[in-house]
């Protein structure tokens, strides 16, 4: 449902047409599109080493680290890249919960990763039981696309939570109500609250504020456990 109208679907296929050799997989043609089988890239695990400033990395932006076709072996060497760089902080955002749980205890949860899942309506709560089982630093929700209301969440062990509204052709409404109710949420749990857009055609169509005022908190690591 979240990824019926995916920013990298149509991403990747740009980037098919451009040329880029990292995206000419098409994979198979019944579960992905042009560029966008899933391809992995072994040589690019060491260029974090190479990065002399901090980043903020969001990992795997185009993909899904925990896909059911990434190897265990794969997940573990980035996991020890990025426990190899304490420097940078690693996002991984993951829909594959599940598998997440699962893998868990066999990765190196360096306190410079964090890990979230996708819930973009009630029907995918069940995420969040999965993610609080793992030890990482920061542990957060993106609901984004926010697709419906997410009423009474059990935020216990969540440390941030991301809202937007969806953007592009097609782009499919957000209600305020919703995202008042998960601000209202945050603050009584104590749970750092970011709203990042109201989306539409474009991203900052609808801009940013909410009620008059901007959310941009970010997890406080001296509470992260």
């Amino acid at each position: 449902m979240g990824c019926d109208n995916c920013y990298a679907l149509t991403f990747a296929k740009r980037l098919k047409a451009m040329g880029q050799p990292k995206y000419q997989n098409d994979g198979d043609p019944r579960t992905s599109g042009p560029g966008f089988g899933l391809t992995l890239h072994p040589d690019v695990l060491a260029e974090p080493r190479r990065w002399r400033a901090p980043r903020l990395v969001f990992v795997n932006s185009m993909s899904d680290l925990f896909h059911p076709e990434v190897p265990l072996e794969f997940i573990q060497e980035v996991f020890s890249v990025m426990a190899e760089t304490p420097q940078h902080t690693y996002q991984i955002l993951t829909k594959r919960s599940k598998r997440l749980a699962s893998l868990g205890p066999q990765l190196d949860w360096s306190r410079n990763v964090w890990i979230g899942v996708s819930v973009e309506t009630s029907r995918y709560v069940f995420r969040i039981d999965h993610l609080r089982t793992v030890p990482a630093e920061v542990r957060f929700i993106s609901a984004e696309p926010l697709l419906g209301p997410l009423p009474n969440l059990d935020l216990s062990g969540i440390h941030w939570l991301i809202a937007g509204g969806e953007s592009g052709p097609g782009a499919r409404p957000i209600e305020e109500a919703w995202v008042l109710d998960l601000r209202d949420q945050c603050a009584a749990a104590d749970v750092a609250f970011f709203f990042k857009q109201w989306g539409g055609l474009h991203s900052k169509s609808g801009g940013r504020e909410l009620d008059g005022a901007l959310y941009d908190n970010l997890p406080s690591l001296s509470k992260a456990s």
